[in-house]
């Protein structure tokens, strides 16, 4: 759903470098696909603006410049080109292209901390009743005196010392880095320490990346990918298996001559709804839908049911082509679990 800004916000607009997010707040578009896309650069062009690059193909952090339409040569954008592979080529070009510490949710949601005067009975216990791993040692959230891991605790009782808080802290070896650091840079330190402390741009602690945030980040992300290829792979091997190459080429006539070749490999993701969709606008798709459908023979599939799950997923697997710091929703990812399970159990 998008709102239409008032003509004296999108003027505002000309000649300014923003982040894509705030064009999608302006519009209050929370999820960029192909119809909010289609929208937001309709309402643009209707203002006689649009943007460099083109919003649909960056990242939310990404900035752009919001320029006059006369001053760009005239070319297709996303919302002009064919639907199918404009969603074909989000995947690559919707990635951002740098990741930063402060893209990781935990680096900004700030940290819990104690005061140097603190005594260790009540920081330890503040970690266990907390399941902390460390817990910095600051002043005001700017000056950092140390950090108390449990590691820290265990060499201090190891070496004999008196147990309080200076003796239980790491004072020099404790990482930090700021927000603007890249991530993966970042990644070597958060694997020997377990945690990387991050600082942001006003100077004071904005939270922690520990090794679990690493790894709930990146199957947050990598996990709804792998579900959607898989879905792929057994849709190709379903259709592959099943239609000649006539039928196939039927779906690539957008397609150069050299680039029809009657190969399931060489469909996009929107080319198996047109193999299999007979409600679609084109008549001569959806009555050679109807034979490619027999020609699957699934006789306990319901063909309705079938293809709405396939639309479905294809509207999600779009969404996940944008980059998002979101995850995505658990009931979205439950029906491409259930979708390739479904497809599982037809492919021999």
């Amino acid at each position: 759903m998008t709102a239409a800004p008032s003509g004296q916000d999108l003027a505002a607009l000309k000649g300014r470098t923003v982040p894509v997010q705030e064009i999608l707040d302006l519009f209050q578009v929370r999820v960029r696909d192909h119809r909010t896309v289609h929208r937001i650069s309709q309402i643009l062009t209707d203002a006689g603006l649009t943007t460099l690059p083109h919003f649909a193909i960056c990242g939310p952090r990404t900035t752009v410049d919001v320029v006059p339409l006369a001053s760009v040569p005239a070319q297709p954008s996303p919302a002009d080109t064919e639907e199918d592979e404009a969603d074909e080529a989000l995947p690559s070009a919707a990635l951002p292209q740098r990741l930063l510490l402060g893209d990781i949710p935990s680096a900004r949601r700030g940290l819990l901390s104690v005061g140097p005067a603190t005594p260790l009975a009540q920081t330890t216990f503040l970690m266990r009743t907390k399941g902390l791993s460390q817990v910095p040692v600051t002043s005001g959230m700017a000056q950092i005196h140390g950090v108390v891991t449990w590691g820290s605790v265990a060499k201090m009782y190891e070496a004999g010392k008196t147990p309080t808080l200076d003796n239980a802290m790491e004072k020099d070896s404790f990482p930090l880095a700021d927000a603007r650091q890249e991530f993966f840079a970042a990644l070597p330190v958060i694997r020997e320490h377990g945690y990387l402390l991050v600082r942001g741009d006003d100077g004071c602690l904005s939270g922690i990346v520990t090794a679990a945030d690493v790894t709930e980040r990146f199957e947050g992300a990598a996990r709804p990918f792998f579900i959607v290829g898989e879905i792929e792979s057994l849709l190709r091997r379903c259709l592959g298996a099943a239609l000649d190459e006539e039928s196939i080429r039927a779906v690539q006539t957008n397609k150069r001559a050299e680039q029809r070749t009657g190969q399931v490999s060489d469909l996009m993701f929107g080319d198996y709804l047109k193999l299999l969709d007979g409600d679609q606008n084109k008549t001569s798709l959806a009555e050679r839908a109807d034979a490619n459908w027999e020609a699957l023979k699934w006789p306990n599939m319901p063909r309705e049911q079938f293809v709405s799950r396939l639309k479905r997923v294809k509207d999600i697997r779009n969404r996940i082509a944008h980059f998002d710091e979101k995850p995505l929703p658990q009931e979205m990812l439950d029906e491409l679990t259930t979708f390739a399970k479904l497809l599982r159990a037809f492919v021999s």
